[in-house]
């Protein structure tokens, strides 16, 4: 059976997600988190692709990315991958594959949705219980959103200035949007939505795209 086509439109963001095979470990130690985000780092620039929130997790990742080039995530995702894998089993000693086939994504209108889904993924670690507050976990876009250290793989999305005229009021919405929470119902929607390869956003949003 043929594989459904994977939604991309230039200029829209979409929110990934790559898991381990069959839920494996994908980082280690922290050598590995650093030599892949080095990577994502190398090969977004080279596609064209703006990384606007992440998150690494022991066996998955959260990615909100955009380009105004079609296939820029995919190309960036399979080389990043690729690369990655070949030193993952060499330093670790194993071999075989690493992740969970094909990465899913799903497309986000650039809304109230957008930004919803920069607060699921800089919550990951929060409803995993592995820290109280976002800013609490280190590998996480977070940091640099709310300008508590620099990160060259962010690159802020236009919806997420528009929280504020200047860096500071901006941290100050973005903070208590991320203070927030999201409730149960917020939480399946943006789930059911990743899982499917499908688009998230309003009604008028939705109709643009035809599925293939």
């Amino acid at each position: 059976m043929p594989r459904r086509p994977r939604l991309d439109l230039p200029g829209v963001p979409l929110h990934i997600t790559h898991r381990g095979v069959n839920r494996c470990a994908i980082f280690i130690d922290e050598e590995d988190r650093h030599h892949y985000l080095r990577l994502l780092g190398l090969f977004a620039r080279e596609n064209n692709l703006a990384i606007h929130a992440y998150v690494l997790m022991g066996n998955h990742v959260h990615l909100l990315a955009g380009s105004t080039l079609a296939g820029a995530a995919a190309s960036t995702l399979r080389r990043t991958t690729q690369c990655y894998v070949q030193m993952f089993n060499h330093r670790h000693r194993r071999s075989g594959t690493l992740w969970e086939g094909r990465f899913k994504s799903c497309l986000v209108s650039t809304d109230d949705y957008l930004l919803r889904v920069y607060r699921y993924i800089e919550h990951n670690p929060v409803r995993a219980g592995m820290a109280a507050v976002p800013e609490d976990y280190a590998w996480s876009s977070v940091h640099a959103n709310l300008d508590l250290r620099f990160d060259s793989l962010v690159t802020p999305h236009p919806c997420f200035l528009g929280l504020g005229a200047d860096p500071a009021s901006r941290v100050a919405s973005y903070r208590d949007w991320l203070r927030a929470g999201q409730d149960e119902e917020e939480l399946r929607s943006i789930r059911a939505h990743s899982c499917n390869n499908a688009r998230m956003g309003t009604d008028a949003f939705r109709p643009w795209w035809k599925e293939r």
